[in-house]
């Protein structure tokens, strides 16, 4: 197992027996693309840090609708994944591997106890869940104040940089999830974006046409 120092920015102030205690409960973990990693009320397990990868975090309303919340990348932890450490907080989320994912799994009771006796374990914690919460509402203030165009302009962008390409193997339904909308409403805009020259659509895939003018209409929707 690696060592943990270099994900941690709080690992300096760590004590000898409280770095091996953090570092001996680390266990890595793997999950196939498109594989569920957590359910809901499922239990709680613990701190997912990300090695390699890409996770998916997201809700699902009453109705079965899903929504993205963000998304974590190598080197991202996932506090959600363990809410039981965080008393008073209950934030129900999903979490589901977009790639085939490598994460180190801390167990919920260890970081705790670290959380318990340092108060920069505590305030880093403090700092990141805050980072989480600020993208939430990030994404509630774009639900309810931008146009669905600039906001699957963003996405569309955003899957593209992910993959360092303008070729997409993304599917309607994939964004419609990723942006709480009906697929039938995506493809409708995919089809306005296509008549504009924005993308071209194919069977399975699609291609990025108009890089400029998708970033002039996202312009209020990327961060």
């Amino acid at each position: 197992m690696e060592s943990l120092e270099r994900y941690f920015p709080f690992w300096p102030r760590l004590s000898t027996a409280l770095q091996n205690r953090l570092q001996s409960a680390a266990r890595e973990r793997h999950f196939a693309k498109s594989e569920p990693i957590r359910g809901g009320e499922d239990g709680c397990l613990g701190l997912l840090l990300v090695k390699f990868g890409q996770l998916r975090v997201f809700t699902v309303s009453a109705e079965g609708k899903e929504l993205t919340l963000y998304r974590l990348l190598p080197g991202d932890l996932c506090l959600f994944s363990a809410s039981c450490i965080l008393p008073g907080i209950r934030f129900d989320v999903l979490l589901s591997a977009e790639q085939d994912t490598t994460v180190l799994q801390i167990p919920a009771q260890v970081y705790r106890s670290l959380m318990q006796e340092s108060a920069a374990v505590a305030n880093y914690t403090s700092e990141l869940m805050a980072a989480h919460f600020s993208d939430v509402m990030w994404l509630m203030d774009q639900i309810l104040n931008q146009k669905l165009d600039s906001r699957l302009a963003a996405l569309l962008l955003e899957e593209s940089e992910l993959i360092s390409s303008d070729t997409l193997t993304v599917t309607h339904e994939q964004l419609a999830n990723h942006l709480g909308s009906p697929r039938e409403t995506i493809t409708r805009m995919l089809r306005y974006f296509q008549n504009e020259g924005l993308v071209r659509l194919g069977r399975g895939k699609m291609v990025l046409t108009g890089r400029r003018q998708l970033l002039i209409l996202a312009q209020n929707s990327r961060r």
